[in-house]
């Protein structure tokens, strides 16, 4: 934990006070739209482009190299050559429930398409990344306050949406949703709401977090942003009453949004559209709670006009 903080304190030095971070790094934070109130709120660094720079700041103020290889901040090599994981990268420090940075993402700033454009830190005895959410050290009392958490992807989504205001946001940085992320979430609300941006393969792939996020008993709906926005691009570009209104206002239960999605794809075929209801049902199967289930089977009858009984039959086969 030392370790992680003096990291994230270097990274933030780096930004502000050398030439380089300032000219590569807080350039690229103001083109993306990030204002210095959240570049400080969240601790946002620089990974200086040069092979140990951080490594060697490390050990001269006396951190083990061993832990910093725990941490996955250094990479050791077997012929002892050392070097900075996170080098030449925009750094976002992840914080745990009490707001202590447990690990690291980084984005790269080079064009080269060989990197990867986002890094994270390793699993470690600090991060287990299935049970992390980015953002929620940040967010936490305004889920509470507001009985409600917006789920998105990404740590700028996060970032700008609470620059608008909209202030219980996390992000499941890069992992397909986990069930130890949604207990997570489930200290602090019952509620969630996943913020989608307009890209149909991704969604097709969010809607199996649908179905976790039933089956631990929880409320769930969806907004989903016009083609080719996400929530970071939507945030910057409007106004934050007019995101909060949209958000409001485009919020759908899963089952109109399952329905509208899929039924597209169905609308003229009559096997298609018998699967679209059957993968319905089998979503609502999975709520624990049996009021719960009859209220959306009532629900799913009337949209797809289909017999309360019929579908209560199919349901009861799950």
């Amino acid at each position: 934990l030392q370790i992680s903080d003096f990291a994230t304190k270097f990274f933030v030095d780096q930004l502000w006070e050398t030439e380089k971070g300032k000219s590569i790094g807080l350039n690229y934070l103001t083109e993306r739209g990030i204002t210095t109130k959240m570049i400080k709120k969240f601790q946002l660094g620089y990974s200086p482009d040069e092979w140990t720079a951080f490594t060697d700041q490390a050990i001269k103020n006396t951190y083990d190299l061993g832990l910093l290889q725990k941490t996955g901040l250094t990479i050791l090599r077997e012929s002892d050559k050392k070097f900075d994981r996170f080098k030449g990268r925009m750094m976002f420090p992840i914080h745990n429930l009490t707001g202590q940075v447990i690990a690291f993402g980084g984005r790269t700033l080079s064009n080269d398409k060989k990197q990867a454009k986002y890094l994270n830190s390793p699993e470690s005895e600090l991060y287990h990344k299935s049970k992390v959410l980015y953002g929620i050290y940040f967010a936490r009392n305004e889920m509470v306050k507001q009985d409600n958490c917006f789920l998105v992807e990404g740590y700028t989504d996060v970032i700008s949406l609470f620059d608008a205001g909209v202030e219980n946001v996390v992000a499941s940085s890069g992992t397909a949703l986990t069930v130890d992320q949604i207990k997570l979430i489930k200290r602090f609300t019952p509620n969630i709401t996943i913020l989608y941006d307009g890209d149909f393969a991704g969604i097709k792939a969010g809607l199996r977090g649908i179905d976790m996020i039933l089956s631990e008993g929880m409320n769930v709906k969806v907004v989903l942003f016009p083609e080719g926005e996400d929530p970071d691009s939507y945030a910057r570009s409007h106004r934050s009453s007019e995101v909060q209104e949209y958000i409001d206002k485009e919020a759908q239960d899963f089952i109109s949004f399952k329905t509208n999605m899929l039924s597209d794809e169905a609308k003229n075929d009559p096997i298609k559209r018998a699967g679209l209801i059957k993968e319905i049902v089998q979503s609502i199967s999975v709520i624990p709670d049996p009021i719960t289930r009859q209220v959306y089977v009532k629900e799913c009858s009337t949209l797809m006009e289909m017999p309360e009984q019929t579908l209560l039959n199919e349901l009861n086969k799950y």
